[in-house]
């Protein structure tokens, strides 16, 4: 069959396309290395936008998969067995990381990593996925990207403006704060647990926990707490706006006291007492034999008690 004009054009664009597709799949560059990293050795993993996934086996070994984007300057590896150093570069980085004038591609770094190697991430708008972790410490910062931790690590540091967490470990010292992005925890928490947010919302969950020091901090965002309190605890929750729940189980041992400018506060079996003239409201109550302490302030949130877990 003779072609035709249209034809012929269809053909063209097609053609076009489709090696379009090819050189954009050739312009990201592979990454398939191997480097020695001993087993409690400390690993850094920078990459600004794309993505940064981590998974954990028993080799004395950093696996690293992925691709670089287009346009990226290249993939910076240094160090030693005890301290390893990957870095995605692109053009026009800043000294903190943020890029101007950059029209790069994203990076995508997959590692496997030993499970007791420390982990200092960081990334911009890359999201990170940290699966298996039992590293004695693991840090984390991040702007706009998601973070996602299932693990064992002992310590835990996470700072975050606008991505959400999504957190479920066991740990001993965890410490997380957010801007905008929202903090989900569970887990087993029995030690030190810190966090802290602006306007995202904070749901910590740790029912089988008997948690030693919590502490709690919001701007606007809501908090709600569900944990276990070890003899001698102490939870402090504040907030000026946000909303306090707490959740803790019926055979608690501590003094609570509670404070509001215009919030309402309740307890079960708390007087809440109001000035005559003025708002506020507060209360002061002692739960079994009062062995921990409990403070919870807000400004214009409510603040709620249960005793139900």
């Amino acid at each position: 069959m003779k072609p035709t004009p249209r034809n012929a054009a269809r053909a063209a664009i097609l053609g076009s396309g489709l090696l379009l597709m090819a050189l954009g799949a050739s312009a990201r560059t592979p990454i398939n290395q191997e480097h020695r990293l001993d087993p409690e050795g400390r690993l850094e993993i920078e990459n600004i936008k794309g993505r940064i996934d981590v998974e954990v086996w028993d080799r004395p070994l950093v696996q690293l998969r992925g691709h670089l984007g287009e346009g990226v300057e290249k993939l910076e590896v240094d160090g030693d067995s005890r301290r390893l150093s990957i870095k995605v570069k692109y053009p026009n980085q800043g000294r903190l990381g943020f890029l101007s004038g950059d029209n790069s591609e994203p990076s995508e770094l997959r590692l496997m990593v030993p499970l007791r190697a420390e982990l200092d991430i960081d990334g911009v708008s890359a999201d990170i996925d940290v699966q298996g972790t039992a590293a004695r410490a693991l840090s984390i910062d991040s702007v706009s990207g998601n973070v996602a931790v299932v693990g064992a690590p002992g310590e835990v540091g996470i700072d975050s403006v606008s991505g959400d967490m999504r957190l479920t470990i066991n740990s001993t010292d965890v410490d997380l704060e957010s801007v905008s992005g929202d903090i989900d925890l569970r887990g087993r928490l029995g030690g030190r647990v810190r966090v802290a947010t602006v306007s995202g919302d904070v749901d910590v969950r740790a029912h089988e926990s008997r948690i030693r020091e919590l502490e709690g901090e919001s701007v606007s965002g809501d908090m709600a707490f569900a944990s276990g309190l070890s003899s001698g605890g102490s939870i402090s929750a504040e907030s000026v706006s946000g909303d306090i729940s707490l959740r803790l189980p019926p055979d608690l041992s501590a003094d609570v006291s509670g404070e509001s400018f215009s919030g309402d506060l309740s307890a079960p079996g708390a007087e809440i007492e109001r000035p005559r003239h003025g708002p506020g409201s507060s209360f002061e109550h002692r739960y079994g034999a009062g062995e921990g302490e409990i403070r919870i302030e807000t400004f214009s949130g409510d603040a709620r008690l249960r005793l139900d877990l």
